[in-house]
């Protein structure tokens, strides 16, 4: 009963973060049908994002409570050796030992009753054919943390994201995505189009020297690109950039702004317009 998949969330691409943060900004109640009101004209917060190196794998994550023990993920199903997805159920159950123990220092760290809510360890599984042309496949293939999530038993409770940058087990191919190079970047909801340029610049980067193959001995080879995250009142908020290279009809590069203009834009609007 207390074994389900717990799916890690579609990660957002950068209009429909701006979107969702104008919406929690500008919403100022229901009207008399219950449906939202906003006021587009209230002011949106300038936020810090920290980015990440996006890798080019696939999605796995493990869990564990004391009921059911420890049961291994991709993104869409639950997964057995017997089931595979490339060979990480596989690497999991080799690993059992190795993962309890990371299993131990998040409850210790954060206080966690295994009896009521379940601990998930995600992250990607990459390497070696996993994916094909981009830096990682010249590694063996690796599993690299990057989130952990505690989820009550009872649904009607929120899950809920701790630290995960103390997790990893390198001589078992077990890393953490923070120990690579990370980005930061403010972005002011008021004009987020400011930062389009400097959010495509710092993806086609790593696009053209993925910072992780780099940091194995890889260097200029291809990476994917970057996934940026903020909390906000408890809600962790994440969007992805990719480079020219993985981009398709899903995913779009973003486009470049004339920055120029849109602050002369800024700037007139600012000098015809009283303060009030």
């Amino acid at each position: 009963m207390n074994k389900r998949h717990i799916k890690f969330p579609s990660i957002d691409q950068f209009p429909t973060i701006v979107t969702n943060i104008n919406r929690h900004f500008n919403f100022v109640g229901l009207d008399e049908n219950g449906d939202a009101i906003y006021d587009k004209t209230l002011q949106k917060p300038k936020l810090k994002f920290k980015g990440r190196v996006k890798l080019h794998g696939t999605n796995g994550s493990v869990c564990h409570n004391e009921p059911s023990g420890m049961w291994t993920q991709s993104r869409e199903r639950i997964i057995t050796t017997e089931s595979d997805n490339a060979g990480f159920a596989f690497f999991t159950q080799t690993k059992e030992e190795i993962l309890t123990n990371l299993f131990e220092q998040v409850r210790e760290k954060n206080n966690v009753d295994l009896n009521s809510n379940t601990i998930s360890i995600y992250g990607e599984w990459c390497g070696s054919n996993i994916q094909s042309t981009v830096g990682l496949t010249n590694l063996e293939k690796s599993f690299f943390i990057f989130g952990v999530k505690i989820s009550p038993f009872d649904e009607e409770k929120p899950a809920f994201w701790v630290d995960h940058s103390y997790l990893r087990s390198p001589e078992n191919n077990i890393y953490n995505i923070d120990d690579y190079e990370t980005f930061e970047i403010e972005i002011d909801f008021n004009v987020p189009q400011l930062s389009q340029n400097r959010l495509n610049e710092l993806a086609l980067q790593v696009e053209a020297d993925c910072p992780v193959a780099k940091a194995f001995g890889y260097p200029n080879t291809i990476g994917e690109g970057i996934v940026w995250s903020t909390e906000l009142n408890g809600v962790v908020h994440r969007f992805k950039v990719k480079g020219t290279k993985h981009s398709n009809s899903k995913v779009k590069v973003l486009k470049q702004v004339d920055n120029e203009k849109i602050n002369k834009a800024i700037s007139v609007a600012q000098n015809a317009c009283p303060s009030w």
